[in-house]
């Protein structure tokens, strides 16, 4: 069970599925699955602390099944997208197709941008590749170079605009951390280029390779599927990249590190980033809610991370903090007394 249970991953493109050929109500099966459901059962189901134990570690982490699920998930992807393109243009009622964007959307965040964070720090350049496929679907490859030496470096710091600050308004950390993200990602690949002696031009700077690739792919789609379906697979992504935000915004919320008296930070720990242990939320994002610890090692494994004393918890999972982050005054209520005893038990 424990390699099995990461298979509900499926629920996701079978409920999309569902949406696509359902009407009325349904066609929101998706969105009402995993941030309305979810959410409250969460509440009502206990955390799971448990970690593997040694002799688990070792089958988990030379079992290919845990590999070939992430890979599995780039063809369906791909096909979902597809599907939604070639069939947008024919759905005639607005409710029915803001419920398919939805649907889609949600694909696009947990599988695309989630699937392809994970993917993105494995050493293999095969499984970057298929990390930066799932990415391209939600135009958000920009995320690699920043997320891998821009965000695990200066996490908890104000040079990162991923932390998001103690009382920070959610809608404003979009902004913030979206395109702050960006314009750093330009930063990194152009002193990336000045290392390698290459010119900031070259077609060695990923930078410049996704916004040609993506500039391609807009035009594909306007071209060969008009403009409903650009406008709709606009929004896809749009709303694919705030589920992204929203993640980031709850996972590192009001933590900082401090900085040392010659201006370094303190070594990232295990204290720097919100945890949950909630069952459902770990496994349906694939034990991204286990955080802290995924910031301690950042090349472990998924199906390798652990729970840890030291890491600081968030009352429910995922999707049910990100369902409240929408509600600042209520988010600040219940997270800035969290923040306030880990801050003080680090100082």
């Amino acid at each position: 069970m424990k390699k099995l249970k990461y298979l509900s991953i499926f629920s996701l493109p079978l409920s999309v599925w569902i949406s696509f050929h359902a009407s009325g109500i349904l066609s929101f099966l998706p969105t009402f699955l995993y941030f309305a459901i979810i959410p409250l059962l969460e509440i009502v189901l206990k955390p799971n602390e448990v970690n593997l134990n040694t002799e688990e570690r070792i089958l988990a982490e030379k079992d290919k099944y845990y590999d070939f699920l992430l890979y599995c998930m780039l063809p369906i992807q791909w096909f979902f997208l597809l599907y939604f393109l070639f069939n947008v243009g024919n759905w005639q009622d607005p409710l029915e197709i803001s419920g398919r964007i939805g649907g889609m959307a949600t694909m696009c965040g947990i599988i695309g941008i989630n699937l392809g964070h994970e993917l993105g720090h494995r050493k293999n350049r095969w499984e970057q590749l298929i990390g930066e496929a799932l990415l391209f679907t939600s135009l958000e490859n920009h995320f690699l170079p920043y997320h891998n030496r821009g965000h695990h470096t200066n996490v908890g710091t104000r040079k990162d605009p991923a932390t998001a600050r103690k009382n920070e308004i959610l809608y404003l950390f979009w902004i913030r951390s979206h395109f702050g993200s960006y314009f750093q990602a330009w930063q990194i690949e152009a002193s990336r280029m000045k290392i390698m002696k290459k010119s900031f031009f070259s077609f060695r700077n990923k930078m410049i390779i996704y916004t040609v690739l993506s500039l391609i792919w807009l035009l594909i789609i306007y071209s060969l599927f008009g403009q409903k379906a650009f406008t709709a697979y606009l929004w896809v992504a749009g709303v694919g990249i705030l589920l992204l935000e929203t993640v980031n915004y709850i996972e590192h919320y009001g933590l900082v590190r401090k900085r040392r008296e010659n201006g370094s930070y303190e070594p990232v720990k295990r204290w720097h980033s919100w945890n949950s242990n909630h069952l459902i939320g770990r496994i349906i994002l694939f034990e991204l809610s286990r955080h802290s610890d995924h910031h301690y090692k950042a090349d472990r494994p998924y199906q390798l991370l652990e729970s840890n004393e030291e890491s600081p918890t968030m009352p429910t999972g995922y999707p049910g903090m990100m369902i409240l982050a929408l509600i600042p005054p209520v988010y600040f209520i219940v997270m800035n007394k969290r923040v306030g005893k880990v801050m003080a038990n680090r100082s």
